[in-house]
């Protein structure tokens, strides 16, 4: 499922999307599993130990990427963020086409993607506190098989479209207990530092790498075997992730198995904390308006007459951006440092957004949407902040509210987007969002250092 922790990220993880998994633009992930499902077998060996401290000496301070790939149960985690990625890509792409097959209604066609934002906020606080009340492993694979059941049942020719859409939707609904979970758990595995921020940089960039290329494999498989077919092909890449979590982590206890704080109590018990609350916003106001040209891009095409090739750059430069940027400050900036350009990116993140006032062609609209996403590598800090500032008993119910709120911003952001550009051209939009974007994270920046959590 994919990774929606990226400003730039559409696919809903999923999930990331969506993640997560989301379409896009975060990808969705599977399902909450209930406290009656038996728990997996014990594995021979316990908790595996703890994260390899990065090595002594002038590159203590940045281990770099190679070293969370030295982790056994991290490489176990991302082949499967892979396979589930694909799995959400895939089948987003699939049950478009087939909804459209079937009923001919480009409605009911966008509403398969519509689904994947916006029941992430119900999953995200009705769901959240199983994610440190259930066993994590357990919560991992359960939402993997559950996805991909929903997913075989989609395959079933008698399913009818408005069964498919409920399947879609709770693909969606339970995305971000999954995300939420994963991103908890990174944290057990390779500890609440520098590895830590890594591992969740490297998830975030293959869920933007999906962005570039999930939808052209999709296309390809498309041509070879009906939707149907292309669905069942990911029942299997659902089942490989399940089963990839299941023998390559560790069996831990829930982080807060005896607490009293369920429902919705719990998730108020989180928002009360106000460096949490603090953080959270500068987790949603970015995609909030890094989402808009995305959204506008075919409209912002049309308005300018350029080629589908053309519209092709605009969809791919802030991804790229996105990935340039976090692989920059992964493997060549100190912690401290991407400490200290968390607030000045992060403020400055839409900024690029102004160069669309005067209806700029192809090339300094790519420039503008390249330069806003590699402002994305504020995030890396962000993330270092984020851990250090949850109570562990909460981490993983702080963790999903987070990924469900980045989600939901971004469809809020998309359909906010095509309201406007009803009333005023599209350039004129997407200017707009950087003025409005870039106060609206002054504000939340000023919260952040009122809340004192940028002091680590």
């Amino acid at each position: 499922m994919p990774d929606p922790a990226s400003p730039a990220t559409s696919l809903p993880d999923p999930a990331s999307l969506p993640d997560p998994v989301s379409p896009a633009t975060s990808l969705p992930d599977p399902a909450s599993p209930a406290t009656s499902l038996p728990a997996p077998a014990s594995p021979a060996t316990s908790l595996p130990a703890p994260a390899p401290e990065p090595p002594a000496g002038p590159a203590a301070d940045r281990p770099g990427y190679r070293a969370v790939f030295r982790v056994r149960e991290f490489r176990f985690v991302f082949v499967a963020h892979l396979f589930s990625l694909l799995g959400v890509v895939v089948s987003e792409l699939a049950l478009t086409v087939l909804v459209y097959d079937l009923t001919r209604s480009p409605l009911l066609s966008s509403l398969t993607f519509a689904l994947g934002f916006l029941p992430y906020l119900l999953g995200g606080t009705l769901l959240a506190g199983l994610t440190d009340r259930l066993p994590p492993r357990r919560i991992l694979v359960v939402c993997d098989l559950v996805c991909s059941a929903c997913v075989a049942a989609m395959v079933v020719p008698a399913t009818p479209v408005a069964v498919l859409l409920v399947l879609r939707c709770a693909i969606a609904v339970v995305s971000p207990v999954f995300n939420g979970t994963r991103m908890a758990t990174l944290a057990d595995i390779l500890g609440e530092g520098d590895l830590f921020v890594l591992g969740r940089s490297l998830l975030r960039i293959v869920s933007q790498s999906a962005l570039l290329t999930g939808f052209a494999v999709g296309g390809v498989l498309l041509t070879l075997v009906p939707p149907r077919g292309a669905l069942a092909v990911t029942t299997v890449t659902f089942l490989v992730s399940a089963l990839l979590l299941r023998l390559g982590t560790a069996r831990r206890p829930a982080r807060a198995a005896g607490s009293a704080a369920g429902g919705l109590s719990g998730t108020w018990a989180v928002l009360r904390n106000r460096r949490v609350r603090a953080l959270m916003l500068m987790f949603w106001v970015p995609p909030l308006f890094a989402v808009v040209p995305e959204a506008l891009a075919a409209p912002y095409a049309d308005e300018i007459g350029v080629s589908t090739a053309a519209l092709g750059l605009l969809m791919c430069a802030l991804p790229v951006g996105t990935i340039v940027g976090e692989l920059f400050a992964g493997s060549f900036l100190s912690t401290a440092t991407r400490s200290r350009i968390v607030l000045p990116l992060a403020v400055t993140g839409v900024l690029p957004y102004l160069l669309y006032a005067p209806e700029p062609g192809v090339a300094l609209a790519v420039a503008a949407l390249f330069l806003a996403g590699a402002t994305g590598a504020y995030t890396l800090g962000l993330d270092a902040w984020f851990v250090a500032a949850v109570p562990e008993e909460q981490r993983g119910r702080a963790m999903t509210l987070m990924t469900a709120g980045m989600m939901t911003v971004q469809g809020i952001g998309m359909a906010g987007a095509g309201i406007a550009a009803e009333f005023a051209p599209v350039h004129t939009v997407v200017a707009g969002a950087g003025v409005v974007g870039t106060l609206c994270l002054l504000a939340a920046a000023a919260e952040l250092r009122a809340s004192g959590a940028t002091e680590k």
